[in-house]
């Protein structure tokens, strides 16, 4: 982030005089309702008008009815639907340069300079010539009398922004593309719903993940549902992968496996370039084992749906981010697409991200695998290695004589099974003895301690809660016993999943190596708790999953109003004093307010708020939803704010009240949260095996050193280790948050996007970044 040039520039003025236009092209993604919503608010917030072109470039070149005025109300109830509400379509006119002038003519008439497309990479291209053709398709026009050189000269220029929608999170220099999260959701339900049964009479199921470029979705698909093997034609499997797939298959049965899953993306290959399918496969496991096998093609059913919390969030995001660019853009500034690294909104080089994809393409039809895996990305490349890791390699013959313990503390939360698993999986790969602690900082005290193996953990990458059992107890009264426990069943590493009591848990035990010399050994907290307020991380497993929870209540509690209209709803979320969850489903889900903790309200706020919903009621939505972060205050109680509602909305609307409770910790874990729980996990024990070569000394482990005893977390755009003793300064203990919280600079978005009056901080932006490096070989 750098500091703007007009640190005192007025958004609400930024586009007073301007004209935006939206649209959506090519395949359609949910999500792009979101992000189509966001532009359209931020952009009438900002001054412009706005424009929707519906049925994307085709509606660019026929222009009249197809390019309509955007209000605040037209994008209202959009952000559940699935697809693209304006329409998408495929447009040959718009690839010839008559239809371009065409479309040029139509936005020169509207005064539309600004053009935000959301789309893959060849909407995205397409855009890009048309900017770069501007002013040569605007002398035309001029000379064939179709618009006036005074019309040329107020329309001189045109920018560019685009948003990638696309399921395939197949464009280089995104960690996300928008839909691809939902369209994990789509795969896994369908996953975990044919295994349910399939496990019963022991079959084995090939899942077919129908995608078009990037095999993103059967990589992290297979992450997900722990799946035995995946085909992805961005790696295919070295000479002799029959015999090895069914070795495999034939081992995961002799150790009492009664379910095998394999994902095939469409376009798989093998190391001679010839295709795999998934009947192939089918035949080979049936001719050679004799397995019942079933197939499952997934088509367009991977496109539909309700657009997850993450694609509604990310869409939202990434359209504030947009309006932003166009309006800040100069005629030099090159036409950029908004993208995310980690948390971050970024503005890339259009045309540098298309040609990374385009490389990406060339590589792998030369062959060069590892190159093209490379230029997916970190995110694509992490997923790989943590899937190699995971699947292919069979455990060492020779053992470390490392025994590491894995336990859960605090609630449950749906993930933590996943990371229990892949730290169990891949302890095992690195020739450790894997030991489970039942019911947490109790059972280590009580000798609830025993082996677990491979098998033991098999399925557990899609269970909610905790199998192991988790207890809040803290390990300061109970440091005598749980010293003798370590020295009993000698624990050479510990690894802590949990949410804030792990943290405190892990600092405790820290604070006693002093006294208890048995403590001295390597550990590793893995924040997992629903309120995503574990310091030294930026997400939490399981809060994603609580998020999709909420957000899809108030979908169902907003729905309930449409018969009956003017009602508002008051909904309580968990996540104590930590306003994450509040904050981010009331942007998933287009709150009109939630109160947190961490920023203050007063009773004028709450008449604010009224003041808003008595307006907003006069319009053609009639409908409100005020999120409570049950700890955001002592006095304004849930109770409380329903009664003030109620009483002042008398005559104008009526009020209902949910406590959503602990259906928010409960359910199957998101495809986030195991793919994230699965990577920190694998993570942890790669970690903990360096550190405990590096802590061996005479004979024996003795770790004492503050990095000895770190926090696995995501800080921005990568997994990072972090002392838990450094982390003391950033931590506010009586209320169990970190002092400071990224997501709090979300908040100003949420309340654009329902209309209030509010001033967006523009005094850092986004900085345009590179793709390429110098020999533009690979992502930085």
């Amino acid at each position: 982030m750098s500091k703007d040039l007009h640190p005192t520039m007025d958004p609400t003025k930024m586009g007073i005089g301007r004209s935006i236009a939206v649209l959506t092209s090519g395949g359609d993604a949910q999500g792009m309702n979101a992000a189509v919503r966001a532009t359209v608010r931020v952009g009438l917030y900002t001054g412009a008008k706005v424009y929707f072109v519906h049925e994307g470039y085709q509606g660019l070149v026929d222009g009249g009815d197809h390019i309509r005025p955007a209000t605040w109300e037209s994008v209202s109830m959009m952000l559940q639907l699935g697809g693209t509400v304006i329409g998408s379509a495929r447009c040959k006119d718009f690839r010839s340069r008559e239809g371009r002038m065409k479309a040029a003519c139509n936005l020169v008439k509207l005064g539309i300079t600004n053009l935000c497309v959301i789309g893959g990479d060849g909407s995205l291209t397409g855009a890009n010539q048309f900017r770069t053709e501007w002013s040569g398709l605007l002398a035309d026009l001029v000379r064939a009398g179709k618009i006036t050189a005074e019309e040329a000269k107020k329309s001189s220029h045109l920018n560019i922004v685009g948003m990638v929608g696309s399921i395939d999170n197949d464009f280089c220099g995104t960690d996300m593309t928008i839909g691809t999260d939902s369209a994990l959701h789509r795969i896994i339900e369908v996953v975990d719903a044919i295994t349910t049964t399939a496990q019963r009479h022991g079959v084995l199921i090939l899942v077919l993940v129908c995608v078009r470029c990037c095999r993103y979705l059967a990589l992290v698909s297979a992450l997900a549902c722990g799946a035995d093997w995946v085909f992805i034609p961005e790696m295919p499997p070295d000479d002799g992968w029959e015999n090895h797939l069914c070795r495999r298959l034939t081992d995961q049965r002799s150790r009492g496996s009664r379910l095998n899953v394999i994902i095939v993306a469409e376009g798989a290959i093998s190391s001679d370039g010839k295709p795999i399918t998934s009947d192939q496969i089918k035949k080979l496991v049936t001719d050679r084992l004799g397995f019942d096998t079933r197939t499952t093609i997934l088509g367009h059913v991977q496109r539909g749906g309700t657009p997850s919390a993450f694609d509604r969030i990310l869409g939202s995001r990434m359209g504030v981010e947009a309006v932003m660019a166009l309006l800040e853009a100069t005629p030099d500034t090159p036409a950029c697409v908004v993208s995310l690294s980690g948390n971050q909104a970024v503005r890339l080089p259009l045309m540098e991200c298309v040609q990374v994809t385009k490389d990406v393409t060339a590589a792998m039809a030369s062959g060069k695998f590892d190159e093209a895996i490379k230029l997916r990305g970190k995110s694509f490349e992490n997923n790989w290695n943590t899937y190699k890791l995971l699947a292919h390699i069979n455990p060492p013959d020779v053992k470390s004589n490392i025994n590491v313990a894995v336990m859960n503390i605090g609630a449950p939360c749906a993930g933590m099974n996943a990371a229990v698993r892949a730290a169990v999986k891949m302890g095992i790969i690195q020739g450790h003895s894997m030991f489970a602690v039942h019911d947490g900082f109790d059972g280590l005290a009580h000798g609830q301690i025993e082996p677990i193996n491979w098998t033991t953990v098999s399925g557990w990458t899609g269970k909610g809660g905790s199998v192991l059992g988790t207890k809040r107890t803290l390990p300061g009264k109970l440091l005598e016993e749980i010293s003798e426990n370590i020295a009993k069943f000698n624990l050479h590493a510990l690894i802590i999943i949990g949410g804030f009591e792990a943290y405190v848990g892990g600092l405790e035990m820290v604070q006693a190596r002093e006294k208890y010399e048995e403590m001295c050994i390597p550990m590793v907290v893995i924040p997992a708790t629903v309120s995503n307020n574990v310091p030294g991380s930026d997400f939490s497993i399981g809060a994603d999953t609580a998020l999709n929870t909420i957000t899809s209540t108030c979908d169902r509690i907003k729905q309930s109003a449409a018969g009956t209209k003017r009602r508002v709803f008051i909904v309580e979320t968990m996540g104590g004093y930590c306003g994450y969850l509040a904050t981010m489903a009331g942007l998933a889900a287009g709150a009109d307010a939630a109160y947190i903790y961490e920023e203050k309200f007063n009773i004028r706020d709450l008449e604010t708020n009224v003041e808003h919903l008595v307006e907003k009621m006069k319009t053609t939505v009639k409908r409100g939803l005020i999120l409570r972060n049950e700890n955001c205050n002592a006095n304004y109680t849930t109770d409380f704010i329903f009664n003030l509602y109620s009483e002042e909305g008398r005559g104008v609307f009526d009020c209902r009240k949910n406590i959503l409770g602990h259906m928010q910790q409960g359910g199957t874990p998101t495809p986030f949260d195991r793919n994230f729980a699965t990577k920190m996990g694998a993570k942890s024990i790669l970690w903990l095996t360096e550190k405990l070569k590096e802590c061996y000394r005479h004979g024996r482990i003795f770790a004492n050193t503050p990095d000895s005893a770190c926090v696995l977390g995501m800080r921005k755009r990568a997994l990072t280790f972090q002392p838990l003793d450094d982390l003391k300064a950033d931590t506010d203990f009586e209320h169990r948050i970190p002092k400071t919280q990224w997501w709090l600079k979300i908040r100003p978005i949420m309340k654009i996007l329902a209309k209030y009056d509010i001033k967006l901080d523009t005094s850092e932006h986004a900085d345009m970044e590179h793709v390429l490096n110098k020999r533009g070989n690979h992502l930085k």
